[in-house]
């Protein structure tokens, strides 16, 4: 099915974050995307009006963790959209919006800005093989696939994956080279 080995969880309030990225989805046996965000939405209870601007936040915040779109430019758009403003509250900064129009997208987009202000959102990353959005609790922040090891019957080990693809090419080229 997915990558759920434990440890993956994004501190507070990033992890609605990441579950929501997580609806969309390459599960292991079948290797084909696949998108649950109706059944999110669904459980969400989210009303009709407000799915499309979830699903658009959801693929914008996704190629901002893919690093398939500026970060910057996407979060200012979000910011302008939903009118996210900076709040000071017993010392720290808050992100509320002055009326939201989409509560559910302007409190996700507020934890992100939250996670960034914490120096926290570059920690949360999609695997390049299964792109399961995992969060980075390694020490130097250098994880880049979501597990080494399959970590349970319906994980994938797409670090240990790519290490054998990498050493089988390596060996491959070493042949073809050798006299």
């Amino acid at each position: 099915m997915v990558n759920n080995g434990g440890g993956q969880e994004a501190p507070g309030a990033l992890e609605a974050v990441r579950t929501l990225l997580n609806t969309w989805r390459i599960p292991n046996d079948t290797r084909r995307a696949e998108d649950e965000f109706d059944a999110y939405a669904s459980e969400a209870r989210l009303p009709q009006t407000q799915r499309q601007t979830i699903l658009d936040l959801r693929e914008d915040l996704r190629a901002a963790v893919e690093h398939t779109a500026d970060t910057s430019e996407t979060l200012n758009h979000w910011i302008t959209h939903l009118k996210i403003r900076p709040h000071l509250t017993n010392g720290a900064i808050e992100y509320r919006p002055d009326q939201p129009p989409t509560p559910l997208a302007a409190t996700l987009l507020a934890a992100v800005l939250e996670a960034i202000a914490a120096n926290r959102w570059h920690r949360l990353k999609a695997c390049p093989d299964c792109r399961w959005v995992f969060y980075d609790h390694s020490r130097n922040g250098s994880k880049r696939w979501c597990l080494m090891t399959a970590g349970g019957p319906d994980g994938r080990s797409c670090g240990g994956i790519a290490k054998v693809r990498a050493h089988r090419e390596r060996t491959r080229t070493a042949q073809s080279t050798s006299p």
